[in-house]
């Protein structure tokens, strides 16, 4: 099974997980599976006094701003093209859709590209139980209720109402529509109100948190042909701009929302600037030309650490690079299934002590020094790559110590009734970073007095057979982090003892009933992992979360190693407000706060 996490408001309309399985970067493009969910029983729907969708007549005066300045335009280079401008129909899932997207789509969430935490975007605040937005009810329904912001209207000045969350539901539960119905169709009621949406849940789920990123405006697209009409234009706007023209092979503008509900802290009426043009230019050498050549405002290259450190000689004549963490973290971690004695019949992957070893043994900053260029930190937490502000940090405990290391496998061997312990490494053998990794690894396990081997693999043969059936000893490879709640919580389903494959995503096989390790630890995350999925409540669910990531360090079941790379360029003597956001919400999450500081 591969999964690939889809782009921001793509995700959150139809979200199936909210961690996925890295095959990509083996080389090629990875698969992608769109699951498509048979209708559920009819929704029972309750409708408040009728919505006018007649615009709010209004005058717009763009007053004179206290900040930046108005006017000018922003080109944004690209090295793919949107299929369709419809994030909801099939190639909607593309990154650049939602890159493009971002400056006309508005839903009840965002993700700041400063804190990397879900706020508010269509809402007054995103409900909770503290707040009294979630409910859970005595039948055992939970019930979610969305209180629209009042400012909000679509660009030809309707106000953005509950009908048009309630279409938009609607519009997701079509059969004919083919989109995804994950959680969505766990939906039982609805209550709609002309500045509100209400829906009950047939039981409580944090996925809560992810649902209708993307609105649909009623009026504009009710008795259009969806699937069709939407590819090559785009419904009138909530975002900052509204889409003006699409040049195929070329560009996309879009130009200013005059209605655009938004304001500035300081008060300023925005977005800024007048337009924003998405230039496609296929090739990353193109793409570096253009930007040197300032014929491009705004690149995010592929991460390749020579990209990174040419665009960096830029920044003594203007330019800034942010070179970020992303959301894609590597990881080392150990088979506890039988079919680990297939690779290595010398596993010792059952010891503590040993398995602390191999943490001490790894030069993390080494690792990131030779791959990364030295660009990002290592990891001390996988939470990292999900919020990082409920990162303990419980890897740190873990430092580069060949002489811990040396001690620990002493205390290994002598539990083990071993003379010497052996390691098998296994990872995708098309990816270059991960060949590189291989080996460093060779150097540092033999450092330590671990006779160690490489055997690796096709990444289909890797991310088949061997991952299915839990033939290899030590590995590696990838997962991607999701921010909120939702996301922490999904990504502890891999470690269910309850859950190994083809049942399941634990791969690991830790905790499972052929597990060479079942103890009180393997019992503890299994409760937790039930806890996790009883209640909405962050006051409760943060605390069993940094629980489970303590056991999980405690016992390194994993080896976090490091995030990879997203970097985005900008010429920042031009262009202000430009901040990267290295989530799945992309570079343009605050388009609307761009400026020009030559007009």
């Amino acid at each position: 099974m591969t999964h690939l996490w889809r782009s921001r408001k793509v995700a959150w309309s139809a979200v199936i997980i909210v961690f996925a399985l890295i095959a990509a970067a083996c080389g090629g493009t990875a698969e992608t599976t769109t699951t498509t969910t048979a209708p559920a029983a009819p929704v029972t729907t309750t409708t408040a006094a009728p919505t006018t969708t007649e615009p709010v007549v209004t005058t717009t005066t763009t007053a004179a701003p206290t900040g930046p300045a108005y006017g000018g335009t922003v080109v944004v280079a690209d090295d793919q093209e949107p299929p369709t401008l419809n994030a909801f129909v099939p190639g909607g899932d593309n990154f650049i859709v939602s890159i493009v997207g971002q400056s006309y789509w508005a839903g009840v969430q965002e993700i700041d590209g400063f804190t990397l935490e879900l706020i508010p975007e269509l809402v007054t605040e995103l409900p909770t139980e503290s707040n009294g937005g979630v409910v859970v009810n005595d039948d055992g329904t939970m019930t979610v209720t969305y209180t629209i912001l009042d400012e909000a209207q679509w660009s030809d000045g309707v106000p953005i109402s509950g009908d048009d969350f309630q279409f938009t539901l609607d519009t997701i539960m079509d059969p004919d529509n083919a989109i995804s119905t994950t959680t969505y169709e766990d939906i039982v009621s609805t209550e709609v109100g002309p500045k509100s949406f209400t829906y009950t849940l047939s039981a409580p789920t944090v996925l809560y948190e992810f649902l209708f990123g993307n609105i649909i405006p009623k009026h504009d697209v009710e008795g259009s042909d969806f699937l069709n009409d939407w590819n090559d234009t785009m419904w009138v706007s909530a975002g900052p701009f509204i889409f003006n023209e699409w040049q195929k092979g070329e560009f996309i503008e879009v130009v200013r929302n005059d209605n655009y509900w938004k304001k500035a802290e300081n008060g300023d009426q925005l977005p800024y600037l007048d337009s924003v043009v998405f230039r496609f230019i296929p090739e990353t050498d193109s793409i570096i030309t253009a930007f040197k050549a300032r014929e491009v405002d705004v690149i995010q290259p592929p991460p390749a650490s020579e990209t990174i450190e040419e665009l960096q000689k830029l920044e003594a004549e203007g330019a800034r690079v942010e070179v970020l963490s992303g959301p894609v973290w590597e990881h080392l971690n150990f088979q506890f299934g039988p079919a680990r004695l297939i690779r290595n019949p010398d596993s010792s992957n059952e010891n503590l002590n040993y398995r602390k070893a191999v943490a001490h043994t790894i030069d993390k900053e080494l690792i990131v020094d030779e791959i990364l260029a030295g660009q990002v930190e290592p990891l001390d937490s996988f939470v990292e790559a999900f919020s990082p502000t409920l990162s303990q940090g419980s890897w740190a405990q873990y430092d580069y110590n060949p002489e811990k290391a040396m001690e620990l496998l002493e205390l290994a061997k002598a539990e083990l009734g071993k003379d010497s312990i052996s390691t098998v490494f296994s990872t995708t053998s098309n990816n270059d970073a991960r060949v590189k990794l291989s080996e460093l690894f060779d150097t540092m396990f033999s450092a330590v007095g671990i006779v160690y081997e490489n055997q690796l693999e096709e990444s289909q043969i890797f991310f088949g057979e061997t991952l299915e059936n839990g033939q290899w000893d030590l590995g590696e490879w990838a997962w991607v982090g999701a921010p909120g709640l939702s996301g922490l919580i999904g990504i502890m389903d891999i470690f269910d003892p309850n859950g190994p494959p083809p049942e399941g995503s634990n791969f690991y096989q830790w905790g499972t009933p052929t597990s060479s390790v079942i103890d009180d630890n393997t019992a503890r995350l299994a409760e937790i992992r039930t806890a996790l999925n009883q209640t909405v409540d962050p006051d409760k669910l943060i605390p069993l979360l940094q629980e489970a990531e303590t056991i999980l360090a405690d016992q390194v079941v994993i080896i976090p190693l490091y995030a990879r790379l997203v970097t985005a360029a900008v010429w920042a003597d031009t262009v202000g407000g430009f901040k990267h956001n290295p989530t799945s919400a992309g570079h343009t999450w605050n388009i609307e706060q761009w400026y020009r500081l030559d007009v």
